[in-house]
């Protein structure tokens, strides 16, 4: 029977080496993916800069690849800036994002020398202020914009609608506020604008709208500025989604930039985006191993051995994925079945309804396309061990995040021995 291959490498090499469940990336397929928007991201009329939305998959050494393919970095939490740290990013490539940093996250990033902030409020403005004239440093500061501009996405991912809590609306008086303690301030730099308006998209229209309103916010400045377009490229999880090309959208990003500013005689300084997904989505595969095999009335079900604890979004968003028994690729998919996992709870479903061959305990069940947002979200509920972490290229694996123990589950416990 043939078996599935991943960096050249069988999945039943890996499974037995790694056990199951297991995060497998595909390190070559992501080293493309960067190297396209780096080279179709690029403009002669303003200096262009890709950064990685670590929030979708952040380990040490992933971050050690994105430094040497030469991407920048957007951060959330100061968690996210320890782990860029100990995989010594240059900080100056380093901005931090979110809506509500804490004191503690800034003074941390500041310490460290990270120097751009993407502000999302004007209260976050006043206090970057005051820390930066307590640590004596210049920041550069972009404003986080609500544009009022929806990509059709699902509705817990949008993040640009009027009530959003990201960002904020260019007119208002905090926003106004905000620019002009930016502008009166002797430690702080106005660096641009930033908008993200949601993910998963498939369509130019939305972020052409978005680059058309952010373009009119830029003639009330004397000196050129940046603009941050956001995220939001989509990815396929299956066969109904229809990503775009990722060399033609971002070509297509840079000339309607070209093309908006020259209407208006305008010029930028840097244009910039945050892919996260789109690199590392569909490099990544999540082997499980199938247990038991349960048929109801209506229903069969095969019960893999992970679960919401390592892929949370098909019960948060009802995210779709595709899958194969990776050891039976040849054989025909002769069953109807709902792919569940172990946790003790009825929503704990990986695929709700599939084509699959017939199973058997033991055969390796491949979901496709899991490389964002799951090891990210992963948790420890009903004290599940977190998986391993493995990058595979040309034949040859490598560890990069090991495999949980019990042990694990209990430290930072504080309790008293028996």
């Amino acid at each position: 029977m043939t078996e599935l291959m991943i960096g050249e490498i069988p999945v039943s090499q890996l499974a037995k080496e790694y056990q199951t469940p297991l995060y497998v990336y595909d390190e070559k397929k992501m080293e493309e993916t960067i190297k396209s928007f780096k080279l179709n991201f690029d403009s002669d009329s303003f200096q262009t800069k890709v950064l990685y939305a670590s929030k979708a998959f952040q380990t040490v050494e992933l971050l050690r690849m994105i430094a040497e393919q030469g991407l920048g970095l957007d951060v959330v939490s100061g968690g996210e800036i320890y782990t860029a740290l100990q995989a010594k990013f240059p900080v100056e490539e380093i901005y931090f994002h979110g809506n509500n940093k804490t004191i503690d996250e800034l003074r941390y990033a500041i310490e460290n020398d990270i120097l751009h902030f993407v502000a999302d409020n004007g209260m976050e403005v006043e206090v970057l202020e005051e820390l930066s004239r307590e640590y004596q440093k210049n920041l550069q500061i972009m404003l986080r914009l609500n544009v009022g501009i929806e990509a059709h996405t699902h509705e817990y991912i949008v993040t640009a609608h009027i009530d959003s809590k990201f960002g904020m609306l260019y007119d208002s008086e905090v926003c106004q506020q905000a620019i002009t303690h930016i502008q009166q301030s002797d430690f702080l730099t106005l660096e641009g604008f930033h908008a993200h308006i949601g993910s998963q998209i498939f369509d130019m229209t939305a972020w052409l709208a978005e680059i058309d309103q952010l373009v009119t916010y830029l003639a009330d400045f004397q000196q050129p500025l940046s603009l941050n377009l956001g995220g939001g490229f989509g990815i396929r999880y299956t066969e109904a989604d229809t990503p775009l090309p990722i060399a033609e959208s971002v070509k297509h990003l840079v000339t309607h930039t070209e093309k908006a500013l020259a209407e208006k005689n305008l010029t930028i300084d840097r244009l910039l985006i945050e892919p996260g997904r789109s690199i590392v989505g569909e490099a990544g595969t999540t082997l499980y191993t199938v247990g038991y095999i349960k048929e109801t009335p209506h229903k069969k079900y095969y019960f893999v051995d992970g679960g919401m604890t390592d892929n949370i979004r098909p019960a948060l968003y009802q995210a779709e994925y595709t899958c194969d028994l990776a050891n039976k690729l040849d054989v025909e998919k002769t069953e109807k079945v709902t792919v569940a996992g172990k946790m003790c709870e009825s929503g704990d479903v990986v695929i709700q309804e599939t084509q699959l061959p017939p199973a058997e305990p033991g055969d390796l069940l491949a979901v496709y396309a899991t490389g964002a947002y799951g090891y990210s979200m992963s948790s420890n509920y009903n004290r599940a061990l977190r998986p391993a972490v493995v990058f595979v290229k040309d034949g040859v694996s490598r560890e990069v995040v090991r495999r949980q123990t019990y042990a694990d589950l209990l430290r930072g416990e504080v309790y008293a021995d028996l």
